[in-house]
C-alpha cells in the first residue's frame, strides 16, 4: 500500500512533494549563508556540489546492479559506464559550477545558471526509461531525482548566494558555451561508438533521439546525427531572455522599494 502511494511521475502530488522539499532545502540553505564571508560562500557552495557529484557515481553504480534497469533500457543496449559519464547537457554541470564560482568566470556561471536548471527540469520532467511512475525510494529513483533536482538548486544557489545576477549581456555568451560543449560532446559520442567503448553514446543527444517525442519529431524533419538539434537553439536562447526578465522584474521592484 505504501508503494502505490509512492510513485513518483511528472506532476503527481509525490512529485510536487519531492520538489517543494528541494525548494525548502534552497531556501534554508541560502538563509544559513546569508550574510556570511565571500570565501563561506564559496566553500559552502563547493562542498555542496561535490556531496552531489559522489552521489551521482554511488547512484550510477547503483544503477550498474539494478537488472531491472537493464531489462527496461535493453532497447538502446542497457547499461554502459561509458554512456553513464556526467557529460550530458543537465549533469556537466556538477563538473562547471564548482570551477565557474572558484574561477570567478562568469561566462561559466551565466552557463550553469540557465543551462543547469534547463537541462535537469527537461530530464525530470520527461524522464527515461526506468524512472518514471516507479516507487520513489528505489535505489534508482532517488539517485536520478535527487542528483537532479540537487542540480536545479545548485544553479539556483549561483544567484542566491549572491554569485550571479542574470543579465541580457551573458546570453550570446551562454549560447557559444552551449554550441562549444555540444560539439565537444558529438566527438565524444563518435570516439565512444568507433572504438567499441559505448556503440549507443549519444551525449547531448547528438546522434539520436533515445525515443524522445519532441527529438523524434526534429529527427524526422532533418534525418542527420547533430545537425537534426539546430532548430532546438532559439528555444534556450527565449528561455534565457525570459529568465532575465523575470529577474529584473521581480528584482527591480525589490530594489525600488527598498
Amino acid at each position: 500500500m505504501l508503494k502505490e502511494k509512492l510513485i513518483i511521475s511528472p506532476f503527481n502530488p509525490v512529485f510536487f512533494l519531492v520538489t517543494g522539499f528541494f525548494l525548502l532545502l534552497l531556501s534554508v540553505i541560502s538563509f544559513l549563508v546569508k550574510g556570511k564571508s565571500e570565501k563561506v560562500k564559496k566553500t559552502v557552495f563547493v562542498m555542496i556540489c561535490l556531496f552531489t557529484c559522489v552521489c551521482f557515481f554511488l547512484y550510477k553504480y547503483a544503477l550498474s546492479l539494478d537488472p531491472e534497469f537493464d531489462r527496461l533500457t535493453a532497447y538502446i543496449g542497457g547499461y554502459n559506464w561509458w554512456g553513464e559519464l556526467p557529460f550530458h547537457l543537465c549533469n556537466v554541470n556538477m563538473i562547471l559550477m564548482p570551477i565557474a564560482v572558484l574561477g570567478d568566470y562568469r561566462p561559466l556561471k551565466s552557463f550553469c545558471f540557465f543551462i543547469g536548471p534547463l537541462g535537469a527540469a527537461m530530464a525530470l520532467l520527461m524522464p527515461g526509461a526506468g524512472f518514471d511512475h516507479a516507487y520513489l525510494f528505489l535505489p534508482r529513483i532517488i539517485g536520478f531525482y535527487g542528483t537532479h533536482f540537487m542540480i536545479v538548486i545548485e544553479a539556483l544557489m549561483l544567484m542566491t548566494f549572491g554569485f550571479y545576477q542574470p543579465a541580457y549581456r551573458d546570453i550570446p555568451k551562454a549560447m557559444v558555451i552551449l554550441v562549444l560543449l555540444g560539439l565537444i560532446m558529438h566527438g565524444l559520442n563518435l570516439l565512444f561508438r568507433y572504438s567499441g567503448l559505448n556503440s549507443r553514446s549519444n551525449f547531448f543527444y547528438t546522434m539520436e533521439t533515445e525515443e524522445n517525442p519532441i527529438l523524434e519529431l526534429l529527427y524526422s524533419l532533418i534525418p542527420c546525427p547533430l545537425i537534426y538539434l539546430l532548430p532546438v537553439l532559439p528555444i534556450p536562447a527565449l528561455y534565457m531572455c525570459f529568465i532575465v526578465w523575470l529577474y529584473h522584474l521581480f528584482m527591480g521592484n525589490k530594489k525600488g522599494s527598498a
